[in-house]
Parts: C-alpha cells; sequence; structure tokens
C-alpha cells in the first residue's frame, strides 16, 4: 500500500471503495488529475504505477465521488512535507551502522520518557529535532538508563505537539527530522546500547487537518467514513475520530502501522496510547455493555504478529484501570501485552510525597504500591512517579506539587527523590519522565524545552538518580536483588512514617537487598531497629541524605556506613540491626559475598 519507488518509477495503491475515480498528481504531472488514472482493483483498491515519479516527490491522490472532488494525502505515505503538508515519495534508502539491538532483559529494563520538541530547544526556541536528541545520547547512557520511549513522533498539523493529535500515522514529524531524522536517532541508540521504544496512538486519529476523514466521499449521519465508526461508537475526548476496529480494512491498517515502525525503523518495543478507549467506548472498566469487543481483537492480533514476527519485542499498554487481562497471554483470552503503565504505583506515591502533613502520609498505601503486581507477575508493570500525563492536565511537576513557591527547596528536593527513590527500588520497570533528574519543575508544556542549565545548578541530584540506577541495574554488582521479583515489605510503621522491604532473586550476600524509606520530617539517629535476612555486616550501598548530593542535606549516617545484624529477631527475620534514618530519606543496603571455612577444632565460622 501506498507509493514505494523502484526502478525509475512508482508503484501506488490506495484503498478508496466507495470512489468512482481515482488519479494521482504530483511534481512529476504537474498535478493534472488526467494524466495517470488508476485502475480499479478487487475490494476498493486501486492502483497504478507511474514512470518518472521519484523519492522526493510530493503527490496527492484526487478522488472523485459522483460530482464532488477533492485531494487527499496517502493514509499510508511515509513522509509528510513539513511546509506544504503534501505526501511525498520516501525511499527507504538508510544503510543502518549498527546491528539490530538484542532487548536487555525486561527486569533490567529503566526507561526514560522524552519528547522530541522539548527535549532540547531548537535554533531561536524552536522544536527540537532528532538529532539534538542524538547529540545527547551519551549523557543519557552515562546516566544509566538503556530504553528511551519517545512521545509519538508522527505528523501532526502545526508547528507543536504532544502527538497524540497526529494525522498521518505512517509519516514521521517532517519539523522533528523526517525518517531519515527517526532512523539516524535509533541508529546512534542502538550503538550505545540503548533500546527505543515508540509510543502509538490508535484510539483516535486527529482531529484536526484529517485527511483520512471521509476518505472517499462515503459516510453515515455526517461521521467519518471508511476508516471511523459511523455510529455512536465514533465518540471519543477528542472527537468523533474513533476508528472502526471491526472493518478488515481498517483492522489491517493499524496492525501493518504497528509492525511498520518494528520492521523499517528497528524499534525495540510500542507503548500503546490510552488502549482503554481502544476496548471501550467511554473508558469505563466497569461497563461490559460499551466494551469494543473488535477493538480488543484487533490488540489480540496485533499482539500475536508482534511476537510472531518480532518474539522479545516490548509492548505497553496505557490503560490506567489495573486490569489483569491486559498482560494476560493472548491463548487465555488476554490482550497479551508484555507490560502496563500502573497506576497502582504512581497515584499513591505521588499522593504521599506531595502532602504536606507528615500525619496524612499513608505507610499502608505505600507498601500496597510496592507490593502489587499483574497476574503474580511484577515486570508486567512499568512503575514511575512522573509522566508527560502525570505532569500536565492541571497536575505538575513532583517539585512543584510539593512547594510552588520554592520548587528548588529542601523539602521539594527530598520528596521527589524520595519518590523516585520507590520507583527504583520497587519490583517493575521502572522509568523517568525528561529532566525529573536534574529537579525540572513547572508542568509539562509542548512550547517549553528543558532547562538544561539545571543539570549543572542540581548535579548533585542528577548524580543522585546516577547512583539510583547504577543500584537498580546491579552495575556494581552488589544488588542483585533490586533486579529479582520478589519483595516482601516486612517493616510498618504507620505512627513513625518507616517502611521497610526485602528484595530479591535468589537471595544471599549481594542479592538480598533492605531498602528502607522514611516519610517524615524527623532525623532517627537513636538506633531505630529493622528486621534483617541475615548476620553479619550490612554495607549501606546508597544513602539519599549525601551531601555530596546536595549540601544542605543532613548527611545522618550509620558509623562506618553499614549496619551490624545482630541475634534479636525482629519483623519475621531472626536478626536485626540498629540503623539512623535521615528526613525524607532512604537508605538500600546489601552485604559482601561471605566465606565459611572450617577451623583446626572443626568448628564453622564465616
Amino acid at each position: 500500500m501506498g507509493a514505494i519507488p523502484w526502478d525509475g518509477s512508482t508503484s501506488f495503491r490506495v484503498w478508496a471503495p466507495n470512489a468512482t475515480n481515482v488519479s494521482v498528481v504530483g511534481e512529476f504531472n504537474n498535478w493534472n488529475p488526467e494524466t495517470h488514472l488508476l485502475g480499479r482493483e478487487k475490494d476498493g483498491l486501486w492502483a497504478i504505477e507511474v514512470g518518472g515519479a521519484m523519492p522526493g516527490d510530493q503527490y496527492q491522490y484526487e478522488i472523485k465521488n459522483g460530482e464532488r472532488s477533492f485531494r487527499k494525502n496517502d493514509p499510508y505515505a511515509r513522509e509528510i512535507h513539513s511546509q506544504t503538508a503534501l505526501s511525498v515519495i520516501y525511499e527507504n534508502d538508510h544503510e543502518w551502522k549498527s546491528q539490530r539491538l538484542v532487548l536487555p532483559n525486561w527486569n533490567e529494563l529503566v526507561i526514560y520518557e522524552l519528547h522530541v520538541g522539548t527535549f532540547v530547544a531548537g535554533p531561536h526556541n524552536s522544536p527540537g529535532r532528532f538529532e539534538q536528541i542524538t547529540g545527547r545520547l551519551p549523557y543519557l547512557k552515562n546516566l544509566g538508563v538503556n530504553a528511551i520511549e519517545i512521545m509519538p513522533p508522527m505528523a501532526f498539523p502545526g508547528e507543536r505537539s504532544w502527538g497524540y493529535n497526529l494525522t498521518n500515522p505512517f509519516a514521521v514529524e517532517g519539523s522533528y527530522g523526517g525518517p531519515g531524522g527517526l532512523k539516524r536517532l535509533i541508529d546512534a541508540a542502538h550503538g550505545l546500547g540503548i533500546a527505543i521504544i515508540l509510543d502509538v496512538v490508535y484510539n483516535h486519529f486527529g482531529p484536526d487537518n484529517l485527511d483520512l476523514w471521509q476518505y472517499d466521499g462515503w459516510s453515515e449521519n455526517n461521521k467519518g467514513g471508511i476508516y471511523f465508526y459511523n455510529d455512536h461508537r465514533s465518540w471519543t475526548p477528542w472527537g468523533e475520530n474513533r476508528p472502526d476496529y471491526g472493518r478488515g480494512e481498517v483492522r489491517q491498517y493499524i496492525r501493518d502501522n504497528a509492525l511498520f515502525w518494528l520492521e523499517e525503523f528497528r524499534v525495540d518495543g510500542l507503548r500503546f496510547d490510552s488502549t482503554l478507549l481502544i476496548r471501550n467506548t467511554h473508558g469505563d472498566n466497569n461497563s461490559p455493555e460499551t466494551d469494543i469487543a473488535e477493538g480488543w481483537t484487533l490488540l489480540q492480533w496485533i499482539n500475536d504478529e508482534i511476537q510472531r514476527f518480532f518474539p522479545g519485542c516490548l509492548t505497553v499498554a496505557e490503560d490506567m484501570m489495573q486490569n489483569h487481562w491486559l498482560t494476560k497471554p493472548t491463548a487465555e483470552g488476554g490482550a497479551g501485552f508484555g507490560t502496563q503503565w500502573d497506576s497502582a504505583f504512581v497515584q499513591p506515591v505521588r499522593a504521599n510525597v506531595v502532602k504536606v502533613e507528615d500525619g496524612e502520609r499513608s505507610m499502608d498505601e505505600i507498601a500496597q504500591a510496592v507490593q502489587f503486581r499483574y497476574n503474580e507477575d511484577c515486570i508486567q508493570r512499568v512503575i514511575y512517579s512522573e509522566s508527560h500525563d502525570e505532569d500536565a492536565n492541571g497536575k505538575a511537576r513532583i517539585p512543584y506539587e510539593i512547594d510552588p513557591e520554592d520548587t528548588a527547596g529542601y523539602f521539594a528536593r527530598k520528596r521527589s527523590t524520595l519518590a523516585a527513590g520507590l520507583v527504583l527500588t520497587t519490583p517493575g520497570i521502572p522509568m523517568l519522565f525528561e529532566g525529573q533528574e536534574f529537579l525540572e519543575d513547572g508542568w509539562f508544556r509542548d512550547d517549553k524545552a528543558l532547562d538544561w542549565s539545571k543539570l549543572e545548578t542540581f548535579k548533585g541530584i542528577n548524580r543522585l538518580y546516577h547512583d539510583l540506577i547504577c543500584l537498580r541495574r546491579n552495575i556494581y554488582g552488589n544488588t542483585k536483588g533490586l533486579t529479582g521479583p520478589f519483595v516482601r515489605v516486612h517493616h510498618l510503621n504507620q505512627q513513625d512514617k518507616i517502611i521497610a522491604y526485602h528484595r530479591w532473586a535468589e537471595g544471599g550476600s549481594k542479592d538480598d537487598v533492605i531498602v528502607v524509606a522514611s516519610f517524615t520530617h524527623r532525623p532517627l539517629n537513636d538506633g531505630y531497629r529493622i528486621g534483617l535476612p541475615h548476620n553479619g555486616n550490612w554495607i549501606i550501598r546508597f544513602n539519599s541524605d549525601w551531601k555530596g548530593y546536595s549540601p544542605d542535606f543532613d548527611d545522618v549516617s550509620n558509623p562506618e556506613g553499614q549496619v551490624v545484624a545482630e541475634k534479636e529477631a525482629r519483623d519475621g527475620f531472626e536478626y536485626s540491626g540498629a540503623i539512623s534514618l535521615p528526613p525524607y530519606g532512604f537508605l538500600i543496603l546489601s552485604q559482601e559475598e561471605t566465606l565459611k571455612i572450617q577451623t583446626d577444632h572443626g568448628v564453622e565460622q564465616t
């Protein structure tokens, strides 16, 4: 489908079942609709091969329906001209320098969500482009992230957008650098071992400047025509523009688009925007009467196709309804996604760190957020404290939510990093949002680029994120438990606002990890006791209160940076240790490898 150039000519094929005539017009025929009339094929398809139509030429289809005539962009256009907004014949001639990336094990992923237009500002504060992201890849590599999630880079009307009002699903936004720019970014990222996850939008198209609307002139009830529902199912929060998931050609169109990014652009995963509005007309998880059965089967089919052709590819559902069926296998009736954004984590975590009074913070809610999982699999959720949704739509970034008058203040820094600590030590796939790691404030806007001067201002906070990510990925080889599937909240003190949890993979030294978090402004310096899995010394691998992270932090620490486990049962363990806790801080502890030897008297010692 679309315009496929080869050997000095281009073949054109388009679906327009209600058209009476279709012609292709472009720079190759002086836009004359009489020159190249497409022949009718079966199933509403029209096709022609045009000699002399070359890559780079702009074109459209002129479609006649009775006495009416109109020009439309190609639904499968691979490129849309950034000035004229016309389809462009695109040749896939990128020569890849890197090999296809083998996606890291999902339990070792740390995702960084970014928006192309605002990650780095362009010249004269214009929207950013792919090459500017490419220039920052070494920074992201050094930070420790190994996957980037890109908000939708598909063609949209106007100069700036979040990307969710896309008009041409197969075309890359020209102002960002077009398809070539995106491929060069992916190529460079793969060369550094960084995976790319692309945000795709199938719950609606448009709504503005949408050529798909009444594409071949037919519609019912004055609605969208062949690509859309033409009854009550057309409604979405963004207009009457929900695709018709029950129509074979539309299902094929969406399926083709999903595999297109994996095949031609070599992306490593897809994040599906608002699957709730694909599977339900009004986004109501509790109303089966408004379910869209064919929306569910479409998601199943696409996920099956992805795993058939690209096994191991990560598919992410943004559903936010805590629906376990999204990440169940299709063979069991599930939608087949690998993981899903988890409201069961982000909502209670944000709520508890932004509250003003310590007495209002609920350790029970934090414990539930840490231990929640889908289908007994911790990797079936993406966990985060900030995202483009959480930092806009009437909300703001956590530092601003904590203290709008002083987003760089002590409490904003302390409690926003407390939330990040939970993200990077809780089972799941952790995700950060652009600028979070250097305390970007305000709310997410598509016309305001990140303030990269804050990277220098808050270089200590940036170091904090770097250190957390390294521990989460077990870069230093002594916190394997943070990559493991197991967690148990073994200590919960609602009165003093303290929580501690045990993370492990197989268990043992350099595997068992203890995380202790304080949700109070009061330091605990008098030997607060918590349970520990084993005896011996527990090394403090991370202390969020270190002055190296911020000179006004309190540096509440433990003697020699360790806690000694003693034979005193506590919290379900045989051993426990006395620990000092900083205000709104957290500690990460693990042990060194232990060796057991036999003495001359046959007594085993450690």
